[in-house]
């Protein structure tokens, strides 16, 4: 295949709530532009992009997938994403791929917790949206007070690009020149709001539009305030489509090949470049060809053909297959082997590709997500400004059913991990427990199958126990002799110390000052000193909880010219540190999260009472017709359990996000029956 040239591409990640049709309109569209000749279904587990066993068994996209097709001159780069809020990570991570984000509405359920997530997280990311309402066919969908909706929602510069047709059977481009009676407005009049949005971005167009009306517009003009009034989020195209039907889609696929942007023309990303000596500079790469390769990872999968694959865009420069790279930080090139084009679960090798291109790697062990591919001239890194992804904080604690699998597990977690952005594993020692963090319940009941069906490794799990955390609240002294005689050299340190707390948002939770004077401990043993407080911050002082919010000064001592050595500081450091935390009024501090509930509107005073008995705040709570948003943030320990309880609550209806907040401390009755348990490890 030819390479695609910069202005033909168009790269759109389908985004949207669960069950709103994004994985039928990717199909719906492969086949329109002849890409596969006969329609898959979900329900047959026969699409091109859900092709997994665990996505066909569950019937629901569990991770991104990447397609391709051409269309009147443009080649599209299409990536469809999960909806469902516990796999959102992946969603997320696709967005510094494209240029546009296209939220798919399902036309029924309307403005969903998920969708406006999304809208809100692909904003912030300055990324152009459209809205595509999706299942425009069902008649008992009301889409003039779905759009209206959206209107309130998401504001008044959501338009329509094309109207349903009284029938639902096709849609009436706002633009273009079919006749036929629309559903709700007027074509006149959704063309009239249309131009006088785009033409606010530009005053020449828009004098001009004063004066001679739309029809006597510059057509190349107002193309271009079309494509700035999307950069700049002046303008939220509708476009309405039934993906089961085919209505709409060949004015969907206009809209893409015509409207949206190409690489040249999105909102550019930052990168962050590093220079050997460790200054930074950010910097945003151009759509060159001829520059130095720039290309990012925002999705590592295990292919079972090819193994590791990394699928990549190209944000400038070109790469070639059988060519050298520099991955992230790392200093020596790597050498690469065929480039791949994706059809799903299907691959095409390629000789390069360009700015603006999405294709993949295989069997690079280096690459992992959110890694650099590079060439910089400089002999730096490079890496992507930091992508904010949802926190991982549903935890289940696991235990091996056989311990003959210990040895493969550690490689099996981690090749998920590098799969899924928002998976992580801890092994917690206060607890001495193996945790599994996800975004949900579902996600890592996922995660558990594919270890089972792709690794053979089965676990048991049971709810982990609170990842508490210490710090001190007030100001204390503390003191520590280490003396040790039994024959030849001995060991001997002393340490005076004070603490006191920092600040709640400082950035390392720690510091450590030396304060003596006169020599009364040598500098060489200050890191002895230091290695032996941090410590007792990884370990805990009072409940075997990591530490963090202390300040340690360090401000007198004894040594011994003989028998004072590194050890004999580390433990005089330690025993030093636990005398002053335990007179500094220590105090445990448990996570509390952010959690955005929705749910019918007659369930809110429910709701906000089950959340009061959970030591829950409610922040805010509106009604926005038959539904209502309940925002709230409550401790993490009394919600294991809450999507369960919440669809008990709502007979099924209600669903929540939830996303770290900030840690408080924890009520002295939790907090004595904490450090009463730890205790007997105290004393081993």
């Amino acid at each position: 295949m030819a390479v695609p040239s910069i202005e033909s591409i168009r790269n759109v990640a389908l985004v949207g709530s669960g069950s709103s049709g994004k994985t039928t309109l990717t199909e719906r569209l492969l086949y329109a532009s002849g890409v596969i000749n006969r329609m898959g279904s979900v329900e047959e587990g026969n699409t091109v992009s859900d092709w997994t066993d665990l996505e066909k068994e569950h019937q629901h996209s569990l991770q991104a997938s990447v397609v391709h097709f051409e269309h009147d001159g443009a080649f599209v780069n299409l990536i469809d994403t999960p909806g469902m809020a516990d796999f959102l990570g992946h969603a997320i991570a696709c967005l510094p791929a494209v240029e546009t984000a296209a939220v798919v509405i399902d036309a029924g359920r309307g403005v969903t917790n998920v969708t406006r997530r999304l809208m809100t997280i692909a904003g912030d990311r300055g990324l152009p949206r459209m809205l595509i309402i999706n299942k425009m066919d069902e008649h008992q969908a009301d889409l003039e007070e779905l759009v209206g909706k959206v209107r309130e929602v998401f504001g008044s510069t959501c338009l329509p690009m094309n109207l349903p047709t009284t029938d639902r059977s096709g849609v009436i481009d706002v633009f273009g020149e079919e006749s036929g009676d629309p559903l709700f407005s007027s074509v006149e009049e959704a063309h009239t709001q249309i131009i006088e949005q785009v033409v606010e971005v530009d005053e020449d167009l828009m004098n001009a539009y004063f004066e001679v009306g739309a029809e006597g517009l510059d057509k190349e003009q107002v193309h271009n305030a079309f494509e700035k009034a999307l950069r700049e989020a002046h303008l939220i195209p509708i476009c309405f489509v039934s993906a089961k039907t085919g209505a709409g889609i060949e004015a969907l696929m206009r809209v893409i090949a015509h409207q949206l942007p190409n690489p040249k023309e999105g909102n550019p990303r930052t990168f962050v470049h590093v220079n050997a000596d460790g200054e930074e500079r950010e910097f945003q790469p151009e759509a060159d060809p001829g520059k130095p390769l720039i290309a990012h990872v925002f999705k590592v999968a295990t292919d079972p053909f090819v193994g590791k694959l990394g699928v990549f865009r190209i944000h400038q420069g070109t790469i070639k297959a059988k060519s050298e790279v520099r991955i992230g930080d790392i200093r020596k090139p790597v050498r690469i082997g065929n480039l791949m084009r994706l059809q799903g679960k299907d691959h095409e090798d390629v000789s390069e590709a360009g700015p603006g291109d999405i294709v993949a790697l295989a069997k690079v062990d280096e690459i992992h997500h959110d890694v650099v591919l590079h060439n910089d001239p400089e002999g730096g890194s490079i890496r992507l400004k930091p992508l904010q992804l949802p926190t991982p904080l549903y935890g289940l604690a696991v235990t091996l059913t056989n311990r003959a699998d210990e040895a493969k597990f550690g490689t099996a977690i981690s090749k998920i991990t590098d799969e899924d952005p928002c998976f992580v594993m801890e092994r917690i020692a206060a607890t001495k427990q193996t945790v599994l963090r996800g975004l949900g319940e579902l996600h890592l009941r996922v995660c558990l199958e594919k270890l089972k069906q792709n690794y053979g490794i089965e676990v048991e799990t049971a709810p982990p126990k609170v990842a508490y955390k210490e710090t001190i609240t007030a100001k204390a002294e503390g003191h520590h002799r280490h003396k040790k005689q039994s024959g030849g050299s001995g060991e001997f340190g002393e340490v005076y110390l004070r603490v006191e707390p920092l600040p709640a948002d400082h950035e390392t939770g720690f510091e450590f000052v030396n304060a003596t004077v006169g020599g009364s401990i040598p500098k060489q043993f200050m890191p002895a000193i230091e290695k032996g407080i941090l410590q007792v911050m990884s370990e805990g002082a009072i409940a075997g909880y990591p530490m963090r919010g202390v300040k340690v000064e360090v401000y007198d001592g004894k040594h011994h010219p003989v028998d004072s050595k590194e050890v004999a500081f580390i433990k005089a450091g330690r025993g030093a540190f636990i005398d002053a935390v335990k007179k500094a009024k220590p105090v445990l501090l448990e996570p509390f999260v952010e959690l955005e509930i929705t749910a019918p509107s007659d369930k809110m005073g429910d709701i906000a009472g089950d959340l009061s008995t959970k030591r829950g705040r409610v922040q805010d709570s509106n009604v926005e017709g038959d539904m209502c948003v309940v925002r709230a943030v409550a401790p993490l320990s009394e919600l294991q359990n809450y999507s369960n309880e919440l669809k008990s609550l709502t007979a099924g209806a209600g669903s929540y996000a939830m996303d770290y907040s900030h840690d408080e401390i924890t009520p002295p009755n939790i907090q004595a029956e904490v450090v009463a348990a730890y205790k007997p490890h105290e004393e081993d």
